[in-house]
């Protein structure tokens, strides 16, 4: 099952979680109402029969709820880290995201003032749907929802002033995230999903979740002995290797390029690179 948002008439203040089903989207519930919920509204959705809007006609949103904490890992694919020359982290690094930074497919992405131009950073978004607290590996693996293409798009200069990464993790509209597609669909990351990034069409990461440091439970569970993980949380999993900035000369996204992220079994994920009007 693929699960989207729907914008309402306001944009994303309110937001429907809708089931895609190839080129239709039948609404399902308020994107609050089917978190706090999850089990309910997915047998609802396994029940429902055919309609809904063409997904041509529908205005799309994050399908993750306003309270939604967006958790990135870094360093979390062995060749990625290699290539920054970095030893593989002993634990998980994890920096945040608002949700004011997400996105969706087709939505240009500004480049701020000051940076000369924007990473890119191929990931797996994994969408927790049962709350979380001192969970053990098993436990946190069963109550993950689905599975997301998202970029992890990072305004470098501003990400490097400091150790602290969140201004350069947050710039506006850089965090594309695309349909959630469950667990049951998607199976483990453990069993190995391709993440391709391509710029203007050329390959720049071509990497497998196998190569990840963390695992999904492992991340999950270790997170929740600190914080309790709520329903739409979101933990991006880290990028594998061909990140821009360790290019020899450093290659950026700059304003007329076209980045995508393709996940397998998830699908792809389109965002034009466009200069910054205000």
């Amino acid at each position: 099952m693929k699960l989207v948002g729907l914008a309402g008439h306001d944009g994303a203040r309110h937001v429907t979680v809708g089931v895609l089903s190839g080129d239709t989207v039948t609404p399902l519930a308020e994107v609050t109402d089917f978190y706090s919920d999850v089990p309910y509204w997915l047998d609802r959705a396994r029940k429902a029969g055919p309609g809904g809007v063409p997904l041509a006609e529908a205005e799309l949103a994050p399908p993750v709820p306003p309270s939604a904490r967006v958790l990135c890992i870094g360093l979390n694919y062995r060749a990625h880290a290699a290539e920054g020359g970095f030893e593989p982290p002993a634990h998980p690094t994890v920096f945040g995201r608002w949700t004011a930074s997400l996105s969706v497919t087709g939505v240009p992405v500004p480049v701020p003032a000051g940076e000369p131009g924007l990473d890119w950073e191929g990931e797996v978004a994994a969408v927790v749907g049962a709350p979380l607290a001192d969970a053990d590996e098993r436990e946190a693996g069963a109550a993950v929802l689905g599975y997301a293409a998202f970029n992890d798009i990072t305004a470098r200069t501003a990400q490097k002033l400091t150790s602290q990464w969140t201004l350069g993790k947050n710039a506006d509209r850089s965090g594309p995230l695309g349909p959630i597609v469950t667990a049951d669909e998607a199976g483990g990351l453990e069993q190995g999903l391709r993440v391709i990034t391509r710029v203007n069409g050329e390959v720049m990461q071509d990497g497998d979740t196998r190569d990840m440091i963390f695992t999904v439970p492992r991340l999950l569970s270790r997170i929740s002995a600190t914080l309790t993980l709520n329903p739409g949380d979101v933990i991006a999993t880290g990028t594998p290797e061909g990140v821009g900035y360790v290019r020899t000369p450093p290659r950026l996204l700059t304003p007329g390029d076209v980045v995508e992220v393709e996940v397998e079994r998830l699908g792809v994920i389109r965002t034009p690179v466009v200069r910054r009007t205000a």
